[in-house]
């Protein structure tokens, strides 16, 4: 295991007598209680009113307060810490105005931290956290002998790790040289160090997030982007990437011009890292995914994150590095400074800070090879069980590409009957239950790392779940490396929604609570933004796909509550009919509900009083039902079985011998009515034979399966198709029939629309 950041071995309690900090300690006290004699404490404190009359502090009261969960930790950790225990003192007496002499006087005993005792703490790792066996750690000060034991057992790659102080400067690039500028512009400091006030975290509470600006998205004639709060576009350089550590900016710039690029600034990968940059929560559906010969966009989105999330990471690093070198000089007050300021809060509960979320682990595999790539030479001497990690997650033709992948222009799909979208998308490692942990030294990068001592997890919804309910069943483990996220990052939503979307409700909810163990992280070093149960509104939650469907918009309208804002990615379609090649007569009925709750009862009463008596009835068969969701799969399934129709199933359930025999009895007419649901199309793309008449029960998710569908009526007679839709499946006929098209069927007195 490795060691944390603010991790000490061997560590001894201070000789400082008890006589020095207590006359430290009380003249501390006596010039905070004239400074608050002096000057009103601002309403936002939550300081009761009965304290101030006329902006004038009044005698010390005895007033209750309610206990912050800082203090409730505290007091938990100092029964198994002197130490802790003496600062919870000393943080009460604070509280209640009096001094280290007062609590003497009163016949308070001595310091436990004065007694001259000698304690070791537990050794700890290479990360802010370790596993839970380093609970109950103590936090103690250290001596430059145990700071020099502690370099001698890091890592081979951490021995000569110091931090550069060229990484405290923010980077403006201008082609061959950088200009620094000081790190209070970064927007990584100015983010985590921001302290918000009650009021406007009830607010975020309470928030009903509203769209003020729209600005247009550069290379989209037909989308905008939309924002809560201020508007930063206007306030963009476009001739620099602020906030980007120098060695990143400068290796980027070079494999931008590796790659053939040629205008840096305004790529699209410079100005989406100007968003992400922002630290607000960004969803952006309108993504040209790779499987759909969007190499260039989709990669340089890809590559924007990327960067951003380094950065994130590189930045937290140094950060701690450069506090640690701070308290190795100033031994004699480190316990005081820590204690008193806010100078060395720079850790989370755990290390890891960056999650992303990805479907499968063929894509897992492009993004953290590509993070490879984009990461600078001399911070990848060594890439430790790459090895492994391509035995794991690629197959045997992904070995014959390039290791630095450039986004795979050179690679050729294999000869197969299904479309090429698929060959591109399910040609890799399609396991979607996947997890790897990413460390970061000051040489290397270390797959396979522990997941607490590692600074980035890449994993699929489906692996985080299990994870999650094998901590609810087996106490020993749990899964408080999520609490200390900061960015969380779902790439390729459309397709994790085709799997269970669910699981990513369910992996967010997860995220920021308060851990359940210590992990020997040094408590005194944690933001108090952490402590106070506010993480979730520090992280920031980016969401890329290639559409947009009810589950992720309220997954990002009620998880997503980062303090900075919102922005989003809207986009008008122009919808796929021309792909429709038939002379196909696309009838679309809607019928009419109220409310979303009712939508799925009203679709069904639509089809059993209007469109299955049509059915039930006549004579020819070849009859197919697409169908969008497994649920209204299982609801038309029973419906059909309760009036003993003649029909045959195709899900994503469907055993390999049932589909055979279904697609054999369809075909050859045995069975009348085929159900066909979307999952089933996306998963394995079949072409069923036998349609005479398709009737669309619910419209895909994926605008391209629509064409797909309707074009395997060419077999057909009559060349008909029936669509049912409402007024709550607008973001699908949106991308199916068009955005203009779409607001008029909505609202239209008409409830029948005809395409040919």
């Amino acid at each position: 295991m490795g060691r944390p950041y603010g991790g000490r071995k061997g560590l001894k309690r201070s000789g400082t007598s008890a006589k020095t900090l207590t006359s430290k300690r009380s003249r501390k006290n006596r010039h905070i209680e004239a400074k608050v004699a002096r000057s009103p404490s601002p309403s936002s404190s939550g300081t009761s009113s009965e304290e101030h009359s006329n902006g004038v502090a009044s005698e010390v009261m005895a007033v209750y307060k309610e206990p912050s969960v800082y203090d409730n930790l505290l007091v938990k950790l100092g029964k198994s810490s002197d130490f802790l225990a003496d600062v919870c003192r000393r943080r009460q007496q604070e509280e209640e105005g009096r001094s280290d002499i007062d609590e003497e006087e009163d016949g308070g005993s001595e310091s436990p931290s004065a007694s001259g005792e000698e304690d070791n703490s537990e050794k700890g790792s290479d990360s802010e956290s370790d596993s839970s066996h380093a609970e109950g750690t103590d936090i103690l000060k250290p001596t430059k002998v145990d700071l020099m034991n502690q370099n001698e057992e890091t890592d081979t790659e951490d021995e000569d790790e110091v931090f550069d102080k060229d990484q405290e400067h923010d980077v403006e690039i201008s082609g061959q040289t950088s200009i620094d500028a000081p790190e209070s512009v970064s927007s990584f400091k100015d983010h985590l160090g921001h302290k918000l006030s009650e009021v406007h975290v009830n607010d975020l509470k309470n928030v009903k997030w509203k769209f003020k600006w729209k600005v247009p998205a550069v290379g989209m004639s037909m989308s905008n982007w939309i924002g809560t709060g201020q508007c930063f576009f206007k306030e963009v350089d476009h001739n620099s990437v602020h906030g980007l550590q120098k060695k990143l900016s400068e290796h980027w710039l070079d494999v931008y011009k590796k790659d053939g690029g040629s205008d840096f600034y305004s790529s699209n990968q410079r100005l989406f890292f100007s968003v992400c940059n922002t630290y607000r929560d960004i969803m952006h559906c309108n993504k040209k995914p790779f499987y759909l010969r969007g190499m260039e966009e989709d990669s340089s989105i890809m590559d924007a994150y990327i960067m951003h999330a380094l950065n994130h990471v590189f930045r937290t690093r140094d950060l701690v590095t450069k506090n640690n070198e701070k308290l190795a000089k100033h031994q004699g007050d480190v316990k005081a400074e820590i204690v008193s300021g806010d100078e060395f809060l720079d850790h989370g509960f755990t290390r890891p800070k960056v999650l992303m979320l990805l479907p499968l682990a063929s894509i897992a595999l492009r993004v953290v090879k590509r993070m490879i790539y984009l990461t600078p030479s001399k911070n990848k001497v060594n890439v430790e069980h790459m090895d492994r990690f391509l035995d794991e997650f690629g197959t045997e033709e992904d070995d014959k590409n390039d290791e630095n992948f450039h986004d795979d222009k050179n690679s050729k799909p294999q000869k197969s009957s299904k479309p090429s979208d698929f060959q591109a998308l399910f040609g890799g490692n399609n396991n979607d239950h996947f997890m790897i942990g990413i460390k970061f030294t000051r040489k290397s990068i270390k797959l396979y790392s522990d997941f607490y001592s590692s600074d980035m997890i890449v994993a699929s919804p489906l692996a985080l779940i299990t994870k999650i309910g094998e901590a609810e069943i087996v106490k020993d483990k749990d899964i408080d490396y999520l609490s200390s996220i900061e960015v969380l990052i779902i790439d390729h939503a459309d397709v994790i929604a085709m799997q269970n979307w669910s699981h990513v409700n369910s992996v967010v909810e997860q995220l920021n609570h308060i851990p359940s163990k210590q992990h020997g992280t040094d408590v005194m070093r944690i933001r108090h933004w952490y402590l106070d149960g506010h993480a979730r509104f520090y992280r920031q939650t980016i969401i890329l796909g290639s559409f947009i469907n009810p589950d992720i918009n309220a997954l990002f309208n009620h998880h997503c509550v980062s303090y900075h804002g919102k922005v989003k990615l809207i986009s008008e379609y122009k919808g796929v009919l021309p792909k429709v090649l038939l002379q196909v007569r696309q009838i679309y009925e809607r019928f009419d509900v109220s409310s979303v709750a009712d939508a799925d009862d009203a679709r069904l009463d639509y089809f059993a009083t209007k469109i299955f008596p049509k059915i039930k009835y006549s004579i020819e068969g070849g009859i197919m039902i697409f169908i969008s969701s497994y649920f209204e799969f299982v609801r038309i399934r029973n419906f059909l079985k309760s009036q003993s129709a003649s029909f045959c199933m195709l899900s994503e359930y469907t055993k390999q011998s049932d589909i055979s025999r279904a697609r054999v009895w369809f075909f050859g007419g045995e069975r009348k009515i085929m159900l066909y649901t979307e999952r089933a199309h996306f998963y394995h793309r079949y072409k069923i034979r036998g349609i005479q008449n398709l009737i669309i029960y619910s419209l895909p998710e994926r605008k391209e399966f629509y064409p797909e569908i309707v074009n395997m009526l060419e077999d057909s007679h009559n060349m008909a198709c029936t669509v049912l839709f409402s007024c709550f499946d607008q973001f699908r006929l949106e991308r199916i029939v068009g955005a203009e098209p779409a607001k008029k069927m909505v609202s239209s007195e008409k409830n029948i629309f005809t395409f040919c």
